[in-house]
């Protein structure tokens, strides 16, 4: 069985279970990440799912869901509203159904995968192995938004090991997506991971370094928070100017939110 598959389950079953208390009003709350209202989070969550999992069962398939989306982008249509028309407006404790039985069925699939068969994506293919991984990661890091304007704190498990390795593995492409030399070396990681064991990635270097908390990392490399919005320690100038712009999701490069604008907020 394919860990990363039950991780991602894990992080999905998290989520629904905050989200499976919510008032239907408060699905058009908006949340700190571009106005997104929680309706928009789910939506978006199931939208990368379904495509994952076509990807996997049916190729054919995929391709002609990702030129259809492609084909609208170019007419101008915004994700969220190709999103919401594909799910034909569902909505609320509706979606939220929706996104819940598919992707328990979904991480069944992946389970019983190859890890490292090749799937195609909309960027380039990538492994079984990474799509479920980015699954996971797509889902915890969104999921930091419904937790931020709920004023919920999110219970960690070390499954975010897998963001983590995302992360360190998206170093080089951080900057070659920014059509910046990758530096040679890389930072010593040193993270303390939510069950408190020690995790370690490159050689100790007491001149180039990121050392902290596997959460706040993670939150960094999501672009969830501003590295000025947590207390990793970062020393040497790779490793700041790494924290400065971390992405570790695909696409035309990002930049991370604004220092102090995305928070957990108070309740009530």
């Amino acid at each position: 069985m394919l860990q990363q598959a039950v991780d991602f389950r894990e992080e999905s079953d998290a989520l629904h279970a905050l989200l499976k208390t919510l008032p239907e009003a408060d699905w058009s709350r908006a949340t700190q990440f571009k106005g997104w209202r929680i309706n928009d989070v789910v939506a978006h969550l199931h939208f990368g799912n379904y495509a994952a999992d076509l990807s996997l069962t049916d190729e054919a398939g995929f391709k002609a869901f990702a030129a259809d989306y492609q084909g609208a982008k170019q007419r101008g249509i915004h994700m969220l509203d190709y999103t919401h028309a594909w799910l034909k407006g569902t909505a609320g404790p509706a979606l939220l159904a929706v996104w819940h039985d598919y992707y328990r069925a979904m991480a069944e699939r992946f389970a019983a995968a190859d890890p490292r068969k090749r799937v195609l994506w909309f960027g380039p293919d990538m492994s079984v192995r990474s799509s479920i991984s980015a699954r996971l990661m797509e889902t915890w890091a969104h999921g930091q938004e419904v937790y931020d304007v709920l004023g919920r704190p999110c219970v960690q498990g070390d499954r975010i090991r897998n963001i983590v390795v995302m992360g360190v593995n998206t170093f080089g492409w951080t900057f070659s997506n920014r059509g910046q030399p990758v530096p040679e070396q890389q930072p010593y990681l040193r993270l303390e991971a939510p069950s408190g064991e020690i995790w370690e990635w490159n050689a100790p270097d007491a001149e180039n370094a990121i050392e902290g908390s596997a959460l706040e990392f993670c939150q960094v490399v999501t672009q969830v928070r501003n590295i000025a919005d947590t207390r990793l320690r970062v020393r040497g100038d790779t490793a700041t100017r790494w924290m400065a712009v971390a992405q570790c999701f695909a696409g035309p490069p990002e930049d991370p939110p604004a220092p102090g604008s995305r928070f957990m907020q108070a309740v009530g």
